[in-house]
């Protein structure tokens, strides 16, 4: 039951712009479409209409924006053509969330596609699943596809994001390789599409703790990137060495290359810090942050430094220790350990690093609307080519979601609390986007007709034959004239016989 209405009259010049944003990128989605380009578009209508969470894909033919079988549904996700180099670029080309006075701050985080009961399905993984009871020993390894996604996040509360690509993670697959290429990838597409120039500040890039930031930071160097990551709290990490004097007697030995150690787990070995700053929040609390400059880990030749030429490179960057009051919930909260590629960070310089890792969270917010609002893991698929397709499917989704924001109007159930445009959630969006459609670019052309005499027992845009039932037999005319030609060539025969032998026939 709605109480609103559930379009705005796009009167407003930012209402227009949207609405040719999102024709814009409803027909260019529709040209990345290769084999079974209908099929897949009216796939993505269904999935943007379904009324509720989406528990199967075969009931997304049921809606009637596919207005083919279940057949052609299951051929366009098995066989069907995405060309996601195409699609990568249009996402980047649209209007990205920006955020300190427009610094891009980017977020990566990996989410799995269980298949634990597939034994079939190729390039299976063992992924990580957090367990319900408390502490390391309750998670655990369940084979599935995991996936690597890259978005722009916005600040403010909210749990939008703007997915700019994935990337599904292979057996034989380096996942620190994986993620360098893809952060390049994206950097590069960003510059090539004009979100960043030369002299614009440096992209903010957000990891979790499972990722090898340090590893991370050597390889993309190159870029205008910094790297801002979770590391644990048992790491140990040495300042920088100190300088040689330059009076007085050298000291002997080869000089140094590491300085004090700092172990987090003893605050005895903690060096003064180079910044402090307290500020508030409103979900955590207060919050405080302190800093130490130019801290590097001590690599060795192993791991994915194994194949490394030469003496072991140094990485320093920004050490920050967070501590806020509470967890949403009052729960107590522990200190967080930061990293930052940036040798030396400002008091300013720190509280944005930690303000965007707290930005972080919003892409597990939109991980978890594919999941459970879009049916992203909900199709038993075997092939993960397949797999990849339907994940593109609900990417382009949520991206057309996104795009309607500023369109949609709040659909709300009478016990829900009414929300102003800018915090609509995707998932009041998607109410009223059967709506929306209806006055948007519909490329997808019609199924054809089935032929009344050839196709008269088949299904509507099924490939099946027709079925071995009662009416598929021959009408009893028909058999009639089957019996009369078969008569008429015998005769024919034994006449042809008789004339032969010089008799006459009978």
């Amino acid at each position: 039951m709605a109480v609103m209405d559930s379009v705005d009259a796009v009167d407003g010049a930012g209402q227009g712009l949207a609405a040719v944003a999102l024709d814009r990128f409803r027909g260019e989605l529709y040209r990345c479409l290769g084999r079974r380009a209908d099929a897949l578009f009216e796939l993505a209508d269904a999935l943007l209409c379904a009324d509720g969470p989406v528990h199967s894909l075969v009931g997304l033919c049921l809606e009637p924006e596919h207005r083919r079988g279940h057949g052609a549904l299951y051929d366009a996700v098995n066989r069907g053509e995405v060309n996601t180099g195409r699609l990568r670029e249009t996402l980047v080309g649209l209007p990205l969330p920006r955020m300190f006075g427009g610094r891009i701050v980017l977020g990566v985080d990996v989410s799995p596609w269980l298949r634990p009961d597939a034994p079939t399905c190729p390039e299976r993984l063992f992924c990580h699943v957090y367990g319900r009871g408390r502490g390391r020993d309750a998670d655990q390894r369940v084979p599935g596809w995991p996936y690597q996604l890259v978005a722009a996040l916005e600040s403010g509360p909210t749990s939008w994001t703007a997915v700019l690509d994935a990337v599904r993670l292979g057996p034989a697959d380096d996942a620190t390789a994986v993620t360098a290429a893809q952060l390049r990838a994206v950097v590069g597409r960003l510059r090539a599409a004009g979100h960043w120039r030369v002299g614009d500040p440096a992209i903010l890039v957000v990891l979790d703790s499972g990722y090898d930031v340090h590893r991370l930071a050597f390889v993309l160097a190159d870029l205008s990137i910094q790297l801002i990551g979770r590391i644990r709290a048992d790491r140990v990490l040495l300042a920088s060495a100190p300088p040689r004097p330059v009076e007085g007697a050298a000291p002997m030995g080869r000089p140094r290359r590491h300085g004090a150690v700092m172990a987090l787990t003893d605050p005895g070995s903690w060096p003064a810090p180079s910044t402090r700053s307290v500020a508030g929040t409103a979900r955590y609390g207060r919050a405080e942050a302190t800093s130490w400059p130019r801290m590097h880990p001590r690599l060795q030749h192993r791991g994915p430094w194994a194949g490394h030429d030469g003496p072991l490179p140094i990485v320093e960057g920004t050490l920050i220790r967070l501590q806020v009051e509470h967890l949403p919930g009052s729960r107590q909260a522990r200190p967080v350990w930061l990293w930052t590629s940036a040798a030396e960070a400002e008091t300013a310089g720190v509280d944005r690093c930690w303000r965007a890792y707290l930005r972080r969270f919003d892409l597990e917010h939109t991980l978890r609307l594919f999941k459970q609002t879009l049916g992203w893991t909900a199709p038993k698929i075997r092939s993960p080519q397949a797999a990849d397709r339907w994940t593109w499917l609900v990417i382009a989704a949520h991206t057309q979601l996104r795009l309607a924001r500023p369109l949609a109007r709040d659909l709300r159930r009478p016990w829900e609390k009414p929300l102003t445009a800018e915090r609509l959630t995707p998932a009041r969006v998607r109410r009223g986007f059967r709506h929306l459609r209806a006055k948007t670019a519909q490329p997808a052309r019609a199924p054809n007709p089935t032929t009344p005499d050839r196709d008269a027992h088949r299904g509507p845009g099924t490939g099946s034959p027709p079925p071995a039932t009662t009416s598929a037999r021959p009408r009893p005319e028909t058999a009639h004239a089957s019996e009369t030609t078969r008569s008429r060539v015998k005769r024919q025969a034994k006449a042809s016989c008789c004339q032969a032998r010089g008799a006459r026939p009978a």
